[in-house]
């Protein structure tokens, strides 16, 4: 439960300022003593709202479905680890440059770490577009006909549904005990 605003003007002889009303037993933390009690009868400050006067107030903020479904945890954490590394890269460019600035003898060493380090920031943004890619096309999320998921879900339906049969076949041979063979060793 949380604090909810005041709908409309406040009441003759309240301050100018809106007032919140507050659950039982909560403090009146950066309120001073004085304003604690403002816009409510003396003696009502343990009191709890009636229903009634409830329906005037709205709450502070509400809830709303995320737009965006979550990355799948592989792509997640390829994105991390190229934020990671792109933001290390930022940082000795940075320091680079003013190495160079100052003519410091540090100023070869990390330019040249500096290379290194964008190739590397390349090579992990291109991981994350090849992982994604790669987790769409696994896990079906491409719904064209010709997707490379829907065919090895139909490959995988038809050998589970081949090894079941094989199985029934065995089983059905084992009850019998081997009736109706036609030449026993």
């Amino acid at each position: 439960m949380g604090t909810v605003e005041r709908r409309g003007a406040p009441e003759e002889g309240a301050t100018g300022r809106g007032t919140a009303l507050r659950e039982p037993g909560t403090p009146d933390h950066g309120v001073p003593a004085d304003e604690a009690g403002a816009g409510r009868p003396a003696g009502t400050e343990g009191v709890s709202i009636p229903a009634q006067a409830r329906a005037g107030y709205r709450p502070l903020w509400v809830e709303e479905p995320a737009r965006r479904r979550r990355l799948p945890d592989p792509v997640r954490k390829a994105a991390v680890r190229a934020v990671l590394i792109i933001s290390v890269t930022l940082i000795q460019a940075m320091v680079a440059f003013l190495c160079t600035l100052a003519e410091s003898w540090l100023a070869f060493p990390m330019v040249i770490s500096s290379v290194v380090s964008t190739v590397v920031a390349t090579w992990s943004a291109l991981d994350v577009w090849v992982t994604r890619q790669v987790w769409n096309q696994r896990n079906g999320v491409v719904s064209a006909p010709s997707s490379t998921a829907r065919s090895l879900r139909r490959e995988r339906r038809r050998a589970r549904r081949q090894a079941r049969l094989a199985e029934r076949t065995q089983e059905r041979i084992r009850r019998q005990g081997g009736a109706g063979r036609l030449s026993h060793p």
